[in-house]
């Protein structure tokens, strides 16, 4: 049985919602490491390229290295998704203007010019791989006490991920688990279907994104139950960004985004629940947080950094 105020199995004020500072800390230090993890395969990048330039006597004979062309472009500065748009005279140009406006210039130290233009590249993509990671950070988190929950229940689920549409089952996760974004869940409790959708358009929400939709169906019928509006059973909003200094713009988004799920489902006689996570919650945030779980417009809520407030939040969602 679902408790009147499920909020307060993890909450008891809205203090509790708030970040602390270690909590900022423990997330920057998360973020760094796994910045590092990410940067291997371009710091390795780096050194074959400059062991294979190394054979080059001039700028000019890098032309001669097959090898490494890829390599020049990019410290050219042509990113991996904009060279699929560049013609092949341009991709050439640009080489060429990398070795006499920079590589010649350096003199002996051509290799090391060449390397450094190549990490600094690198640098900007690891940069944006990153703040993908950072965006989806709520919904892997999401995922994760979701499927350890099922898991303990010793519940069977199927999965399905960004690359794929096709739903893969349980068994087939562990192998693929910090590889691949999940997009959605399903699982079957008894006579109960449930499936947890991931960032999908809502038709009746003038087809605006919602982070989370929680459905009252088999995952193999989930496409065709988002037009199915009475068997919608929760929708939430996840923030997964730890700096402070964002906090504020992601709760005017997320606050526009539940606003437009409650006035939208109100049109359609419906009242599905509301939630929200995050990572970065400041005070007032906290104190607004609080006030919506208090008038309902939000039924459950959590902070992301805190294991046990998700884990609760979790434990809730598939109780419904």
């Amino acid at each position: 049985m679902q408790t009147e105020k499920p909020y307060l199995r993890h909450l008891t004020c809205s203090d509790d919602l708030k970040t602390t500072p270690p909590e900022i800390r423990a997330a920057f230090v998360q973020q760094a490491l796994e910045k590092g993890r990410r940067a291997i395969p371009y710091v390795q990048q780096a050194r074959a390229l400059k062991v294979a330039a190394s054979k080059a006597d001039t700028p000019r004979d890098l032309l001669s290295i097959s090898k490494i062309n890829a390599a020049l472009l990019t410290a050219a500065g042509v990113s991996g998704k904009s060279e699929g748009h560049i013609p092949h005279e341009a991709k050439d140009e640009a080489i060429q203007g990398l070795i006499e406006k920079y590589l010649v210039p350096a003199g002996d130290l051509f290799v090391e010019e060449l390397v450094f233009r190549f990490l600094l590249i690198r640098g900007d993509t690891l940069g944006g791989v990153m703040r993908n990671y950072i965006g989806n950070l709520a919904q892997i988190k999401l995922t994760n006490a979701i499927i350890a929950n099922l898991s303990n229940s010793g519940l069977d689920y199927h999965w399905s991920s960004t690359r794929e549409k096709r739903w893969n089952p349980s068994s087939t996760y562990e192998d693929m688990a910090g590889e691949t974004l999940i997009s959605g869940i399903g699982w079957e409790d008894g006579d109960t279907h449930r499936t947890l959708l991931f960032n999908r358009q809502v038709p009746a929400l003038e087809k605006k994104n919602v982070d989370a939709i929680f459905l009252n169906c088999e995952h193999n019928e989930s496409a065709e139950t988002i037009r199915d509006y009475p068997k919608y059973i929760a929708l939430g909003e996840l923030k997964g960004g730890i700096d402070p200094a964002g906090a504020d713009e992601h709760w005017k988004t997320a606050q526009s985004s539940l606003e437009r799920i409650r006035d939208g489902f109100k049109k359609l006689d419906l009242k599905p629940q509301c939630f929200f996570v995050a990572a970065a919650i400041e005070i007032y945030m906290a104190h607004e947080i609080w006030a919506q779980l208090a008038d309902d417009r939000l039924s459950n809520a959590a902070n992301l950094t805190n294991s046990n407030q998700v884990a609760s939040l979790v434990d809730w969602l598939c109780d419904l």
